[in-house]
């Protein structure tokens, strides 16, 4: 008997939405909770998301393959791989309903860049808001071999030396970052000041995207770069490299990537919104559970996401680093947080921070009123009202927008109700 499907809906409409309606089911059973029937239907049920290949970006990936965003109504959302993080910017800047994509995966200070217009075309502003924070530590800073002998480790002083007598040689000192403004650049930035190495005037920063910096320090385009995991063990299992230093050991705890959403689309879906974040919310708990490690990393390593062995990315999530100098640390404490010690939450006294410090580098000018920028792009009040409706214990929720004082490797503490003082330590001039 044949079968007529009238009006819109077509037989392979009709097999989506039972497959759909199977995979909701089946995804409630494994991780049980009540939000997604308490929550507001969301106004659509797809988004497009970027990300980059970096284990961070693993809680949209995990929300992905563990049906996640569809248990919140979500189950179109698409998760795009881009290129660089200039494609990321440039396919925000388009939007999804211009084949661009809505939100993504992205450097923590990249929407307040763009929402000020410092890095788009013609520096027109594309208003940009930050949902969550996806992690905590776990990037790294990497270094040729030919600098072993230096001993190079968090004291960055021990390359001066090298880098002085390969200058007076005539050659260029290149040190690789993904995106200016941005975490790697500011982390490198960080480290080679501290050591007495000038970062504007004594190396050359060149950006490199990160699934390519293994292969350029491999055909020696550069002597040292910052950037996320897993490239950092990749280059040490390669033996082109090693690690100098974990972001971690910079700054313990410290903020990384965010879950950034062009504004427009936050304010025409904000129950969308909170949905994203829902997903995204429970995916960062899946991640953060040291039994998932093994999993996770086999989910990562498949070809249409990272295309990398999964043990290239499986050490460093546990603690476990070969920093590649004879140095080999177990079960250290500066592996990837995506849950833990608020990993997920946006707070505005670290955005704070990156602000301060792209005034430090001439990214922002000196005048910048910080508070007001922060208000602008960080939502935090959407990440409090989408844990809500999850019900996340109230101990998980941080009771305010800051962590109060926060402190380096070098010993600089940076009071986010006073960035001023900071940058005045800087004899840098900062609104107040």
């Amino acid at each position: 008997m044949k079968t007529i499907f009238s009006g819109s809906v077509s037989r392979r409409g009709l097999l989506k939405t039972t497959a759909t309606a199977a995979l909701i089911t089946a995804v409630r059973s494994a991780f049980p909770s009540g939000a997604f029937a308490a929550a507001a239907t969301p106004e659509v049920t797809g988004a497009k998301l970027g990300y980059i290949a970096l284990t961070d970006a693993a809680p949209l990936i995990v929300a992905v393959e563990k049906g996640l965003f569809a248990k919140h109504g979500m189950p179109d959302v698409e998760v795009i791989k881009q290129a660089s993080w200039g494609a990321t910017r440039d396919n925000l800047v388009l939007g999804g309903a211009s084949n661009g994509i809505d939100g993504a995966h992205i450097l923590t200070p990249m929407p307040y860049l763009m929402h000020t217009g410092k890095v788009t075309q013609n520096n027109v502003p594309v208003p940009m808001t930050i949902l969550a924070r996806l992690n905590l530590d776990s990037q790294g800073i990497s270094v040729g071999t030919e600098y072993a002998e230096s001993g190079v480790q968090l004291d960055a002083s021990a390359l001066k030396a090298a880098f002085e007598k390969k200058k007076a040689e005539g050659n260029e000192i290149k040190a690789a970052m993904t995106f200016p403004g941005g975490t790697h650049d500011l982390w490198l930035r960080y480290w080679l000041a501290a050591g007495g190495i000038d970062p504007d005037k004594d190396v050359s920063t060149i950006v490199v995207p990160p699934p390519q910096m293994v292969a350029n320090m491999k055909v020696g385009n550069m002597d040292v770069f910052c950037v996320g995991e897993p490239w950092n063990e990749q280059l040490v299992n390669q033996g082109i490299g090693f690690t100098a230093c974990t972001t971690g050991e910079l700054w313990k705890g410290h903020p990384e990537k965010a879950l950034g959403m062009r504004a427009e689309w936050v304010e025409k879906n904000p129950n969308a919104a909170k949905a994203l974040l829902m997903a995204v919310m429970e995916a960062q708990q899946w991640c953060d559970s040291m039994d998932n490690k093994d999993e996770m990393s086999s989910i990562l390593g498949k070809r249409q996401w990272f295309n990398v062995p999964p043990k290239d990315v499986l050490g460093r999530l546990k603690g476990d680093i070969n920093y590649g100098n004879d140095r080999v640390v177990q079960g250290s404490n500066l592996y990837m947080k995506f849950w833990k010690d608020a990993a997920s939450y946006p707070f505005k006294s670290h955005d704070t921070w990156f602000i301060a410090e792209n005034i430090r580098w001439g990214k922002f000018a000196p005048d910048t009123d910080i508070k007001a920028l922060v208000g602008q792009v960080n939502r935090e009040d959407l990440w409090r009202e989408a844990a809500k409706e999850l019900g996340v214990a109230t101990a998980d929720i941080p009771a305010t927008s800051s962590r109060g004082l926060e402190t380096f490797f070098d010993g600089k503490v940076f009071d986010p109700e006073n960035p001023s003082a900071y940058l005045d330590s800087l004899n840098i001039k900062a609104a107040s």
